[in-house]
């Protein structure tokens, strides 16, 4: 049987870069679930030997796609403003996950200890420490911030409470007539609300800092001072 020229030429250019691209193709259009090194060899025209030559497993592989969309965050905004820099940070990361929407619960969970996943991490500390100059709550400052953007970019990605359940959906007659307050906020949960709503969060937490960055002074050894 003649063998298909294009898919013999993508195994002949065989390469980390066009691996990870094929990678990213078919996470996006198959999901995490159905990713593997067979499905992916078969999109590259090669054996799954092949890609193992590149990437020593498929969790190297994951791995190095997780890199790529976090190497996508602007970590480093323009401007003096260390609160706008941080705030322009938060967006970019919110922005990732929307560019890579079937990648991004596995983002959400990394350990992130890569040299790009640990610098990332070093990045965003710097930026928290510029606006809250104390070690112990930038580091709190900045888990919360991983808290509120994991969870919301979870949530604009997978879908809003679209996760599984074995329970018989309550019909809208139920909900008109047991949850007045649900059918009222239900607009605001729409796709069309989300930036309202992802920046409600965010001034929360940056107004936190800003409250607790008022009540420091920075001191030598990195500890807290009472202003």
């Amino acid at each position: 049987m003649q063998k298909n020229p294009k898919r013999v030429a993508r195994s002949v250019a065989l390469s980390p870069e066009g691996i990870l691209l094929a990678a990213l193709e078919l996470v996006h259009e198959e999901g995490l679930a159905a990713f593997s090194t067979r499905r992916l060899g078969q999109r590259l025209g090669c054996e799954a030997m092949s890609i193992y030559h590149h990437y020593p497993s498929k969790q190297h592989l994951l791995d190095a796609l997780v890199d790529h969309a976090i190497a996508t965050v602007d970590t480093a905004p323009a401007g003096s403003d260390p609160v706008q820099r941080l705030r322009a940070s938060m967006y970019s990361y919110r922005a990732m996950a929307h560019r890579f929407p079937a990648l991004f619960p596995l983002v959400a969970v990394h350990r992130l200890n890569t040299p790009t996943g640990v610098r990332f991490i070093e990045a965003i500390l710097s930026l928290v420490l510029a606006v809250v100059p104390d070690a112990e709550l930038a580091a709190r400052h900045f888990r919360a911030i991983g808290y509120y953007l994991a969870g919301s970019a979870l949530d604009e990605t997978s879908g809003y409470a679209k996760g599984p359940s074995a329970a018989e959906p309550v019909s809208d007659e139920f909900i008109v007539r047991e949850c007045p307050r649900l059918v009222a906020a239900a607009r605001f949960f729409k796709p069309a609300e989300w930036d309202a709503t992802f920046a409600l969060g965010l001034e929360a937490l940056i107004d936190r800092m800003l409250t607790d960055a008022r009540r420091i002074t920075p001191s030598p050894a990195g500890g807290r001072g009472q202003g």
